[in-house]
């Protein structure tokens, strides 16, 4: 058996903040048990060649660390079979690696959309492979009950996915999601890199979160190279990070009341979104803040005049959001369709380890910024919104309050700005690393492996929406199809995050 106190001996801020350790497959069993008990909560589930690699967190000391199975035999004991929420980790796994999951209760494929013909390390598919069989829908039986597709071509701009709904009338009895369809070969695109150039790979990830992706890995980075990157540095990226939780939070608020016919919403939260991007760009030089962080610091200081232009923009949203949300909250119709709508279980929610919104919404306050708090955060007051309704308007109440307390975090950043350096060099080097760093959506996990020479071996990001995009389909349960857009926009899943 495993012994815990072991695997989680060690915490979150030394320059190797997590044990790996290497096990047999009845240890692995056990952790299987552990995290179908509750006791651990699953954060990765990964492979490499012939290794597979959890990533276990003990929510209770905030602990993490990475579990390691050979798999000579190219087969591993599914942990699906005992933990749910590595279904879709595990078929991902088989896809890229071709790693079989033994007794796993989902054998169908994830990103291999019947195309591939043979499964290749990393995605390589074959342009020559032929289609294959037609991917198997969960049934639903029952008299009366008809099946809705809708999807992957949607009638907008959002990313490709498929959407399969089993309903009684209006009523939705079943929903599955099938994914994939950007498939993009993330994993292979960084493997051989300098870990400036995967930085850039690691931000496109999911392009809202793109200074997130790009904390996680540079952090990863920096505990392989047990590099400790300068005062102001850490500052300038807790900054850019709260920047883009405000921007993307001031845009979902105005989306969610959108998609309940409410589009004055969208158009005042919209001109505040804009107003953070504009503010975003002047600081660093991008409205997104894209390739802004690398390993060892940032790439570029907030000039002194973007300063002044950062404290106008949050005195300018903190003088229009509270008429907002009184507006939210004070509509009777839009309050009519967000109340109630998309709930979704807090024991849901603790057995996936859904974080962000989603899961501060359903009872679980788990923020990577508190639980393994790292720079500039561990020295910040503030707060964690949670609320136990679960509902569409606990998810916007839950982003309501996150607004308040990043504009708060973004003027303390400002007024504490240490002075110094923004960047150190990385040394070129082999070792491990590991981060868990909260995007707007939820903890983003990065596992990165460097070669001897300095260039990335192996390197996994984990996107929150693996453990959210699963609770959708509970979400939606019970309610009408014309709610779907609401409860779906409520949990605002990364496609590209999870499909690689």
């Amino acid at each position: 058996m495993v012994n815990l106190s072991d695997l989680f001996a060690r915490n979150g801020s030394a320059c190797r903040p997590w044990p790996r350790v290497s096990v047999n497959e009845a240890e692995w069993s056990a952790l299987c048990a552990e995290l179908a008990a509750g006791r651990l909560t699953l954060s990765a589930l990964f492979g490499d060649s012939a290794t597979v690699h959890m990533a276990l967190l003990d929510e209770t000391t905030g602990r993490l660390a990475l579990a390691s199975l050979p798999c000579p035999a190219g087969a591993f004991p599914s942990v699906a079979r005992h933990h749910p929420p590595a279904a879709r980790l595990e078929r991902t796994i088989r896809d890229l690696f071709g790693l079989t999951p033994v007794g796993a209760p989902d054998d169908r494929p994830w990103l291999d959309h019947t195309r591939w013909g043979v499964r290749a390390p990393l995605g390589a598919a074959s342009p020559d492979a032929g289609a294959g069989a037609a991917y198997p829908v969960l049934p639903v039986e029952g008299e009366g009950v008809h099946q809705i597709p809708v999807g992957p071509v949607h009638a907008g701009i959002i990313e490709p996915g498929h959407f399969r709904f089993s309903a009684y009338g209006e009523t939705v009895v079943r929903l599955e999601e099938r994914l994939g369809y950007v498939h993009k070969g993330m994993e292979a695109l960084m493997a051989g890199r300098a870990p400036e150039e995967a930085a850039r790979i690691a931000g496109r990830h999911s392009g809202d979160a793109t200074v997130a992706y790009a904390l996680a890995f540079c952090r990863a980075v920096e505990a392989a190279r047990g590099v400790a990157i300068p005062e102001r540095a850490h500052a300038l990226r807790g900054l850019m990070a709260e920047l883009e939780r405000l921007a993307n939070h001031l845009g979902d608020i105005g989306a969610i009341c959108n998609d309940a016919a409410f589009a004055l919403m969208l158009a005042h939260c919209g001109v505040l979104r804009e107003r953070v991007l504009r503010a975003s760009a002047r600081a660093f030089g991008h409205r997104l803040m894209m390739d802004r962080v690398v390993p060892g610091g940032v790439a570029q200081d907030i000039p002194t005049d973007a300063i002044a232009g950062v404290k106008a923009m949050v005195a300018e949203v903190r003088r229009a959001f509270p008429a907002l949300v009184r507006l939210y909250d004070e509509t009777a119709s839009l309050q009519d369709r967000t109340v109630g709508t998309g709930f979704t279980k807090p024991e849901y929610v603790r057995q996936f380890g859904a974080g962000g919104f989603v899961g501060r919404a359903s009872g679980r306050p788990f923020d990577a910024r508190r639980a393994l708090p790292y720079p500039p955060y561990d020295r910040l007051p503030f707060e964690v919104p949670v609320r136990t309704d679960g509902d569409v308007n606990a998810r916007v109440w839950v982003r309501i309050r996150e607004v308040e307390e990043s504009l708060g975090l973004i003027i303390r950043l400002l007024d504490t700005l240490p002075k110094g350096d923004i960047l150190v060099p990385v040394p070129a080097g082999g070792g491990e690393g590991v981060a868990l760093v909260e995007s707007f959506r939820g903890d983003v996990f990065a596992f990165v492996a460097l070669a001897a020479d300095g260039r990335v071996r192996r390197a996994h990001l984990r996107d929150p929406s693996w453990f959210q995009w699963p609770l959708l389909e509970t979400a939606i349960e019970a309610n009408i199809v014309a709610d779907f857009p609401l409860c779906n926009k409520s949990f605002n899943c990364s496609y590209s995050g999870v499909d690689l």
